[in-house]
């Protein structure tokens, strides 16, 4: 099998890692198979695909798109690395307002299917960190929120305390502040 699909803590959260070939003229991998998402109960992500490249210290998110538009992500980085979160935001979920981080990087291959219905954010941790990430739906600016990424209520870990911000996030309202309607 060319992937290994694992469970994390918060149900629908999934660390995927694709098997990698190595020979003398470098390596080859599988990065995403309709069928084998499938299998593993991953619906098609082929609407979007979208790229960013970051310095060391970019914190990106918390992002997310609510209904009708609600966007699936498979996340993975092919240079450098992040700190990934992903925060549950399905209302009537046991797991409500719980998040889940994990280091990708272009080291450890790892990838984070994250369903509809999670914020998302990232934290780079090195100097030109590239992020690739398919979605499930097309950006739509009328569906389009987020949580702040230092939101108290969440106690979010982030591995470095001088992070760079954008203004827009820097004033993404407080999970408490947000309506069920936004998020899911």
């Amino acid at each position: 099998m060319p992937f290994e699909f694992r469970e994390t803590a918060i149900p629908g959260l999934l660390l995927i890692e694709p098997r990698r070939f190595d020979d003398e003229r470098g390596f080859f991998m599988e990065t995403y198979k309709e069928s084998e998402f499938a299998s593993a109960g991953i619906p098609a992500l082929l609407v979007q695909d979208n790229q960013s490249r970051s310095r060391r210290g970019v914190l990106r998110g918390l992002h997310f798109q609510g209904e009708p538009k609600a966007q699936a992500k498979l996340v993975r980085v092919v240079s450098g690395a992040v700190w990934d979160v992903a925060v549950d935001l399905r209302r009537g979920s046991p797991s409500y307002g719980r998040w889940e981080g994990v280091e990708l990087s272009a080291d450890n291959r790892l990838m984070f299917y994250l369903p509809p219905g999670f914020a998302h954010g990232f934290l780079a941790l090195r100097d030109g960190t590239e992020v690739l990430y398919k979605c499930s739906a097309e950006y739509d600016k009328a569906s389009e929120g987020g949580i702040r990424w230092n939101d108290p209520d969440l106690g979010i870990a982030w591995p470095l305390r001088d992070v760079i911000v954008s203004r827009k996030d820097a004033d993404l309202p407080f999970l408490r502040d947000i309506s069920g309607e936004e998020a899911t």
